[in-house]
């Protein structure tokens, strides 16, 4: 049964990244996908489980809450927040005991009922600032 698209965004947020059930990813995800954010990018499937469970490790109460979601024939915009306590190492970032509470947005292209492609913006700025790595500016 073929499953819409805004049911493969919510699937893929809330078992990918919410409870770290990565083995349903070649399920959503397309083979050829690649992320692209301003500061990094990726390609694949393997890149992107190496992506979450990084996320994941970093933060084990990682929840990304959907407070916007449209989507089209081949797109989805999904604005979102992402949430949880920095209790593990993080990019480098030794675990600060911290929480987050940031806000994001991400579009997805779809191809071949999965999703191929995502650009995200997430607030790097206050996320770091609130783990500690970065000063708060005054």
């Amino acid at each position: 049964m073929k499953m819409e698209n805004s049911s493969i965004i919510r699937k893929f947020i809330d078992e990918a990244f919410n409870k770290g059930n990565l083995s349903i990813l070649e399920e959503v995800v397309h083979p050829d996908y690649r992320y692209r954010s301003p500061d990094s990018e990726l390609t694949g499937i393997s890149e992107l489980r190496t992506f979450i469970q990084g996320f994941r490790e970093g933060f084990p109460d990682l929840c990304l809450s959907i407070d916007d979601l449209i989507v089209t024939e081949d797109r989805a915009c999904t604005s979102f927040k992402l949430t949880g306590t920095h209790k593990g190492e993080f990019m480098g970032i030794p675990a600060s005991g911290s929480s987050v509470d940031v806000n994001g947005i991400v579009i997805s292209r779809f191809k071949e009922d999965r999703i191929a492609e995502d650009w995200e913006i997430l607030d790097n700025l206050t996320f770091l600032q609130q783990i500690g790595a970065i000063p708060e500016l005054t």
